[in-house]
């Protein structure tokens, strides 16, 4: 026999509550932090409305009038782009969460599940346009895939095919699916414990079902109810986006997006109304979007509980099982191949297809890049790095201040979380079209007659990188067992000692790693930079972007491996320094 309590202790059991003032203060503090992140949104959406009913004094908007909504709805295509930006929220969204349930359901808990979760990080340091031009660079009539099959068929020129920025937009779609898949597995990892979905996957399995009924059926609605704001953020986000449509997209006509992007920066400023009742309809479209994936939850809801109570136990599930892996490993080759293709073309002297690899190798178009990139470099590391850090300050305050309002009320085995209000506000900038409100924000920033400066784009990015900060550490953060701290209290140190000296420590791996795709966010944000920089503060993504349209392959595929770099140097920093500092310390060595 083994010695043991005679009653079992959870360690949540163990954080002492937070009493009176110390109470209301700790309480206070995540509605704060979460009220003044989701401020500027609403802020933006205020400048972006009121110039859509023609109110803008500084050029001579004075009058309240539906003139932009007129001038907005007379454009030609606009149909067709409310139906891109419409289909490109859904349908990416669809295929995206599609992949990720049915691979998770096929491997949870197996060897394949974990080298999914380790491969993780380098693909979310992709950022989205980097991934975007890697995918062109793959799949245009030019690109490798042809070449490679113009090796077996005896081609000597590429197919007369309209890929990239083909009429339905579905290759946009794909660089969606692509890069949203990844951030998808990451939220459903961070969702997976808290959903107990080990034990009731292992009750469904008990109970006759097969493998992937049992986790449709037995845990994914645990798990989905943890991710739905992040899921709403991606229809979001591929309803709303403007650098992978500007790379993969159609431009006859464009998505309303990129279409309220051009009018913004019409040197008429008049058109500037146009841009703002465009912005609104980019609300009302992203709405619309979210409102049929809400649908599309009933829908689904109602088909498992009806399965549920059917008695069928779906045992036969082999064939599924063998699919399952593709969508998530077609996405994981796609941007590493796309990668390989950025760095072969980068290093390229001529390359005439059908030629699979180019006849010459060299550093010319990086000794140019270098030497043209060195501000853009220098100032997309400055932004990100204050961003990242000013992140990681907010939500370790915010996530501290939870802990302790709710540490004494506790008492179960049940986790800390985040209450939905609060994370409803942290995921608002992502789930309100960036178009929208940043540009609302750029138009009362030109009123307020203030220059674009590192000041305010480290303030922008910040509103984006806290949302994605948060939804890496909040998990760890609560976590941690909370013994240790009581601890280090009974041998005399107080609460800001213990803090500082044995939360922060211990949390040293999981704080980094949050740091780093805080990091990598910021580095790939795009409209962001390009709105509030005025084109004043180029950074290594707008330059990026800018050069699609250019037609050098060569220069385009070594910016884009620049963007890349900066997120991958942040996530090798992140998994190095905790080792660094746990080397003397056997038991802080991350696993």
């Amino acid at each position: 026999m083994t010695d043991r309590p005679a009653v079992a202790v959870s360690p949540y059991d163990e954080v002492p509550p937070a009493r009176g003032r110390t109470a209301r203060a700790a309480a206070a503090v995540p509605w704060l932090i979460a009220g003044l992140l989701a401020l500027p949104v609403l802020v933006g959406l205020a400048g972006a409305a009121l110039p859509a009913v023609g109110y803008l004094p500084a050029i001579g908007g004075t009058e309240l009038s539906l003139e932009p909504f007129r001038r907005l709805f007379a454009e030609p295509g606009l149909g067709a782009s409310l139906a891109l930006s419409f289909a490109s929220g859904l349908a990416t969204t669809v295929v995206s969460l599609a992949g990720v349930v049915v691979f998770v359901a096929a491997f949870s808990g197996t060897r394949a599940f974990a080298l999914a979760r380790q491969a993780l990080g380098p693909l979310l340091a992709v950022p989205h346009a980097a991934t975007a031009f890697g995918l062109a660079f793959l799949i245009a009539p030019s690109g490798l895939l042809f070449r490679a099959a113009a090796t077996v068929t005896g081609e000597t020129q590429p197919p007369d095919l309209l890929i990239i920025g083909d009429p339905l937009g579905l290759a946009m779609m794909a660089g969606l699916v692509v890069k949203e898949m990844p951030f998808l597995l990451l939220v459903v990892f961070a969702a997976l414990p808290q959903a107990d979905g080990a034990r009731r996957l292992q009750v469904a399995r008990a109970l006759g079902y097969g493998r992937i009924a049992g986790f449709g059926l037995g845990v994914w609605p645990a798990v989905y109810r943890q991710i739905r704001l992040p899921v709403l953020a991606v229809a979001a986000y591929a309803s709303s986006v403007v650098d992978v449509a500007l790379i993969l997209g159609p431009s006859m006509p464009a998505p309303l997006a990129v279409r309220v992007v051009a009018w913004a920066g019409d040197p008429d400023l008049t058109v500037r109304f146009l841009a703002s009742a465009g912005a609104v309809l980019q609300v009302g479209v992203t709405l619309a979007v979210l409102a049929a994936w809400i649908g599309l939850e009933c829908i689904g809801g109602g088909l498992c509980r009806r399965l549920a109570t059917s008695g069928r136990r779906f045992q036969t599930d082999a064939a599924v099982r063998a699919v399952a892996p593709v969508g998530v490993m077609v996405a994981g080759v796609a941007v590493v191949a796309g990668l390989a293709a950025l760095a072969l073309w980068s290093l390229a002297g001529l390359w005439s297809f059908p030629a699979l690899l180019p006849s010459s190798l060299g550093l010319a178009t990086w000794q140019r890049a270098l030497a043209g990139t060195a501000g853009a470099m220098a100032t997309t590391l400055v932004i990100a790095a204050a961003a990242a850090a000013l992140a990681c300050l907010a939500v370790v305050a915010l996530l501290e201040g939870r802990r302790r309002s709710a540490g004494g009320a506790a008492r179960s085995s049940e986790r800390v979380r985040l209450q939905p209000a609060i994370a409803g506000l942290l995921y608002v900038p992502l789930i309100i079209p960036q178009v929208s409100f940043v540009f609302g924000l750029q138009v009362l920033i030109l009123a307020l007659g203030l220059s674009p400066s590192l000041c305010l784009l480290v303030v922008v990015h910040l509103v984006f990188v806290a949302p994605y900060v948060a939804l890496a550490l909040a998990d760890p953060w609560f976590a941690l067992d909370p013994r240790y701290e009581r601890m280090a209290a009974s041998l005399g140190h107080a609460g800001a000692a213990t803090f500082l000296r044995v939360r922060v420590p211990m949390l040293a791996g999981p704080i980094l790693i949050a740091a780093a795709i805080g990091f990598a966010t910021s580095v790939g944000l795009y409209l962001p930079t390009l709105l509030i920089g005025a084109g004043r503060l180029p950074t290594i993504t707008t330059e990026a972007v800018a050069l699609a349209s250019g037609g050098n392959n060569r220069t385009l595929a070594a910016y884009a491996l620049l963007q890349t770099a900066l997120p991958f140097l942040a996530f090798a920093l992140a998994s190095l320094v905790p080792a660094l500092l746990a080397r003397n310390r056997r038991g802080m060595r991350p696993g």
